[in-house]
This record gives structure tokens, sequence and C-alpha cells, in this order.
């Protein structure tokens, strides 16, 4: 099956507090993969595919294979608390797939139920896919490197996380701070004698 390629122009991300509107008008079913896409930073067609055969619950990671991977490698996908816990809630659903819906397994996600959601949470101009823009985003702005952040998203080249550097700006203001203090020591420093100019 061909990948979709990616938009990697368009960046549209949602607040915590609008991620929260929308998952209340959200089915269940949907509220469990929208979150699950927010924790993980997956793409749709890798939730949709994901099987339980590639969750590892004691190491916590959900692998990705290389088929199914843009970059064509395997990943290895770290599960937070949350993504776990999403994941129990979805045990005893179907035998074989994660996210179901009525026995059957979920193969897509921008349905009609999803685009009424998003008319009444108020959320405009949002596809599925910027779930992802909003998982990098929310990591950026929580300190998350761009490094940690293309290895967490399975991007296969730095410029990609780039789009991202933007929203790091306020975190990096303590970084700025660092030689504020030998900039105000350099201040306070004697000048000699020899060096005063007498008035």
């Amino acid at each position: 099956m061909a990948m979709r390629k990616e938009d990697n122009k368009r960046i549209r991300w949602i607040t915590q507090e609008e991620a929260a509107c929308l998952k209340k008008e959200l089915p269940r079913h949907l509220v469990n993969a929208m979150e699950f896409a927010l924790q993980t930073g997956l793409r749709a067609s890798n939730i949709t595919r994901l099987e339980w055969s590639e969750i590892d619950f004691d190491r916590c990671h959900a692998y990705i294979p290389a088929h199914q991977s843009k970059s064509g490698k395997a990943i290895a996908v770290p599960l937070n608390t949350v993504a776990m816990e999403v994941l129990r809630k979805q045990k005893g659903k179907h035998p074989r797939f994660v996210f179901s819906y009525k026995g059957e397994p979920v193969r897509w996600f921008s349905n009609k139920a999803w685009k009424k959601a998003l008319l009444r949470a108020g959320i405009h101009n949002f596809k599925w896919h910027d779930l992802r823009h909003t998982w990098a985003s929310w990591h950026v702005q929580s300190g998350t490197s761009l490094q940690e952040l293309q290895q967490l998203g399975g991007w296969a080249s730095f410029e990609m996380v780039l789009r991202y550097a933007h929203l790091s700006s306020d975190h990096l203001r303590g970084a700025a701070e660092r030689i504020s203090a030998t900039n105000l020591l350099q201040s306070k420093v004697v000048v000699p004698r020899e060096n005063q100019v007498s008035t």
C-alpha cells in the first residue's frame, strides 16, 4: 500500500484547551485514537493498522514495521503513561487490531463524526494529520530538543523537524541567560588606575 505524501509545508496545531474541547465532541472510539495520536505522534495509517502483536507491554513500546513507515525503516515508538492507558482501554475489543469500532478495524478517522465534532468544537482548518503537528509542537514547547523529536517522530532528516524550531524560542531563554552573569561580572571589573581618564 502506498504511503500518503506528507504535507511538509503546512503546520497547523491546536492548544491543550482546544484538544480537550474536541475530545468532548467526539465518539468514544475516536477519542481514544485521538489521544493515542497526541501521545505518540503516529500517523493515521500507523494507528489504523496497529496490531496487538506490535505492542510490547513490558517495554512500553509499539513497533511500526518498515513497510508501514514513511522512512522505510522499522520504528520503535516509546509509549508514555497516557498512551499505555489508552491501550488498556482497547483491550478485548478486537483480537487483532488495536483500534476498532463495533467489532471491525477502523479504516480511517477523517469521517463525518470527526468533521462534525470539529464544527461543534469551533475548530477550523484542522485535519487528522495535524494531530501529529500538534504532538510535535507540544513536545518542543515542553522543552524536547529537536534531536529528540526527530527520533521520537521517526523523521529521516533533521530538516523535517526544523519546521518546529520557532516554537522553542521561549524555552531557550534560560540558555540565553547563561552568559548574562558573565557580562555582569565583566561590567564590575575595576579599571586599572593608569587606564582611567582624569577629569
